[in-house]
């Protein structure tokens, strides 16, 4: 297939574009670097399934030649108030990857009468009252605060891809992304494997906010990119939560991360100061993809650690 990617250099749409390429399949990857990095493609310059188009996704898009498929990845993500890369601190661009972004790759899906894929996630329930989470929960979000640039985004860009869906029949999926990590990520992220991981390898105590009680589940993103690519070759159009169903306190979590990296400096507990809206809770029911799709995680929250903290040693300058 010829695949368009948005968001191409971005932790999960580079990682994407690999995984297509090595399946032979020809990328077109499409991103401004408002968040993205071009150090996430360098190593695909010079191969001929990749080309790349610099282009801002809330302006109208045009692609010469015939897509097979067209995958919206375009969006900052990250939580992390402090960082230049977070959604807080660019939150007009946040709402127009989710409105108008999507807007403009469901329009070449339509007019390319292509697959669609749309990137999702686990933000769109909110501060979950249901747990763990199904496809079928609703959320519970608010509507005004801060996350909610990003919640109501990803929410309004579901609803846009069932509308063009169930109006002019689009070949769309929805795939809902819950905690992943990887080689990739911004270090400065703000989300916790990036800070635990940057602490340790720097001998320092790990900060837990709170008690540590909160929980996550935490997938590697090897793992998430092959359930994504199943999904773009099923036919299910309704969400698909793709994710790690194991749940862990970030107390244990903190723990894991010192063990693997051999940090002695152990952990400093701290007033909560996780932002506003930020769950409590957070664990993807996963059944919908092991019946449609066959897929669950295979790699291990120490195994993808131990990939991970190789990528963070060298972009530390201590490799």
């Amino acid at each position: 297939m010829r695949i368009l990617i948005t968001g191409a250099a971005g932790f999960l749409g580079s990682n994407l574009c690999d995984r297509l390429i090595a399946d032979n399949h020809e990328v077109i990857g499409m991103d401004n670097f408002i968040t993205g990095s071009p150090e996430n493609l360098a190593h695909l310059t010079g191969n001929d399934k990749f080309s790349f188009i610099r282009h801002d996704v809330s302006n109208f898009i045009f692609v010469p030649g015939k897509i097979d498929a067209v995958m919206h990845f375009a969006s900052p993500a990250s939580p992390n108030p402090n960082s230049p890369f977070g959604y807080l601190n660019l939150p007009i661009q946040t709402l127009k990857a989710g409105a108008l972004g999507t807007h403009n790759t469901l329009g070449v899906a339509r007019f390319q009468n292509t697959k669609f894929v749309l990137a999702s996630t686990s933000e769109i329930y909110g501060d979950p009252l249901e747990h763990p989470q199904t496809e079928e929960y609703w959320g519970h979000v608010d509507p005004i605060g801060p996350r909610s640039v990003y919640d109501e985004a990803k929410r309004f860009a579901e609803a846009l891809t069932m509308a063009y869906h169930r109006f002019h029949d689009v070949d769309t999926r929805i795939v809902r992304i819950f905690n992943t990590f990887g080689p990739r990520m911004h270090l400065d992220d703000g989300r916790v494997v990036p800070n635990f991981l940057q602490q340790a390898l720097q001998s320092q105590p790990l900060t837990v906010y709170g008690d540590g009680s909160q929980t996550r589940s935490f997938c590697y993103v090897d793992d998430l990119i092959d359930g994504i690519y199943r999904l773009l070759l099923s036919d299910e159009h309704s969400p698909v939560n793709i994710g790690n169903p194991v749940e862990t306190t970030i107390l244990k979590f903190a723990e894991t991360i010192n063990k693997i990296t051999g940090n002695s400096a152990g952990i400093v507990f701290k007033e909560d100061a996780r932002g506003e809206g930020d769950p409590q809770r957070r664990r993807p029911d996963i059944s919908r993809a092991r019946d449609i799709l066959a897929w669950e995680p295979n790699i291990s929250i120490e195994d993808g650690l131990l990939k991970t903290m190789g990528y963070f040693r060298g972009k530390m300058g201590l490799a």
